[in-house]
């Protein structure tokens, strides 16, 4: 059942919306809800997602719309900071 559960979410995190707009960062594109906003765009039939967020919709937008939704919420915080000019000087390691 672990298994099952695991291989479903990494597959999950690979086609989700959210993952691809914020990997794609296209200047101009939505930062805000980023992934509800391309799963709500191809759900309504929209035809350039490429053009507007940077990435392609998934394939089952449906599906994806929660998951995307919870994770858009959770990362709500630093997409507003991100809109408003913040920036993150961020590196790992020593």
């Amino acid at each position: 059942m672990n298994k099952l559960l695991v291989m479903v979410l990494a597959l999950q995190l690979a086609g989700c919306a959210t993952v691809r707009t914020l990997d794609a960062a296209k200047p101009g594109a939505p930062v805000v809800y980023s992934g509800t906003r391309l799963d709500l765009y191809a759900m309504n039939g929209g035809c350039c997602a490429m053009d507007r967020f940077g990435a392609e919709a998934p394939a089952y937008p449906g599906i994806d719309l929660p998951a995307s939704a919870l994770l858009d919420t959770l990362l709500l915080p630093l997409s507003l900071l991100t809109v408003i000019g913040v920036s993150f000087q961020a590196t790992g390691g020593l």
